[in-house]
């Protein structure tokens, strides 16, 4: 797998190439630029292209123009840098550990492995610091996945299950792919469902408009996802549930509680609120002369509790996560303002 790269805009070189062989006549621009200049993709020259920083003879022109011989190509080209992973010490809060896998609770705000904008100080990172030596990539190959099998979003909280060997990625990774294992999460979500649990079979593609989102949708572009869900406690307008997907959609229980209209609180992106303050609990609106406070929640409300696999060894096993901070507080204080009870 290529190595994900990162562009630096800023440091800009020029390279000119002359075409002296007719060989390479007909060839598209944007496939001949990346066989001489190494390490540049053809997305990245393309860009180059179309944001008229490739000339041919003097003129700007169109990825799908191909070459002659004659030609003289000039490249702004900008510098790339290959990030390394490196070993962060970052505190785990390690469930469960051997010589074969290390299961962590992950803390909300903890970006699981290395991608654009986020090179360092992730769960990944924190494992090559905490295990002390090498972990396996992923199974494409990727070595800014090493030890991860699995991931959750970076708001989310709880249990993540790591390999520690080559044996353990394979026999854990299988596991995801064909649903093997048994996962339970808990959310805080909008409302009070009408019913105290349900299932929800509804699939789940890339948002038509919006791509960094997930949506439900009926058409070819969808995948198909089942999530199972009841209710814990209810609250006045909010309730505690607990979900069981079967599938592991992309954003799919937040998806899901969204499309049956109880979205999870505090969700920017599927929910009816960014944060959640505790006054918002007291009252419907905020009163005048009432100090400013720091929310009782700043991410989406969402917490992987549980999460069933076997063991490399052939042991079933079963790992818990206390529910975070955040939302043990949230619940607290919806039991202060609008407690209920259980169903």
């Amino acid at each position: 797998m290529p190595k994900k790269i990162v562009v630096d805009m800023n440091d800009l070189r020029t390279q000119i190439f002359d075409v002296n062989h007719k060989a390479v006549e007909d060839t598209r621009l944007d496939v001949y630029i990346p066989k001489r200049l190494h390490g540049y993709s053809r997305s990245l020259v393309a860009k180059l292209i179309k944001d008229e920083m490739v000339l041919v003879n003097g003129k700007k022109t169109k990825a799908s123009y191909q070459i002659q011989q004659g030609d003289r190509i000039e490249v702004r080209a900008p510098r790339l840098i290959e990030p390394q992973m490196v070993a962060q010490e970052i505190p785990l809060r390690v469930i469960f550990e051997d010589d074969q896998i290390v299961v962590v609770n992950k803390p909300p705000h903890l970006v699981v492995h290395p991608a654009a904008g986020h090179w360092e100080g992730t769960l990944a990172n924190a494992l090559l610091a905490h295990v002390g030596h090498t972990l396996p990539p992923a199974s494409d190959g990727d070595i800014y996945r090493p030890g991860i099998v699995h991931r959750l979003d970076q708001d989310t909280s709880g249990v993540i299950v790591c390999a520690k060997t080559a044996h353990a990625h394979t026999y854990l990774s299988l596991q995801f792919q064909e649903r093997l294992l048994e996962k339970e999460y808990l959310a805080i979500v909008e409302g009070e469902p009408r019913l105290d649990g349900d299932w929800i079979d509804a699939p789940i593609g890339r948002h038509p408009k919006e791509r960094e989102k997930m949506a439900v949708r009926k058409d070819g572009d969808a995948k198909p996802a089942q999530t199972r869900w009841e209710v814990l406690e209810r609250y006045r307008g909010f309730s505690l549930v607990k979900c069981y997907p079967k599938t592991g959609r992309t954003h799919q229980i937040r998806v899901h509680l969204a499309h049956i209209g109880h979205p999870i609180i505090a969700d920017e992106a599927y929910g009816r609120r960014e944060t959640l303050y505790e006054w918002q609990l007291r009252w419907d609106t905020k009163p005048e002369g009432h100090p400013a406070e720091e929310p009782v929640l700043a991410r989406h409300a969402l917490h992987a509790f549980a999460l069933r696999v076997t063991h490399p060894s052939g042991q079933d096993m079963r790992f818990e996560a206390p529910m975070a901070d955040d939302m043990e507080a949230t619940c607290a204080a919806l039991r202060r303002w609008r407690g209920r009870g259980t169903p």
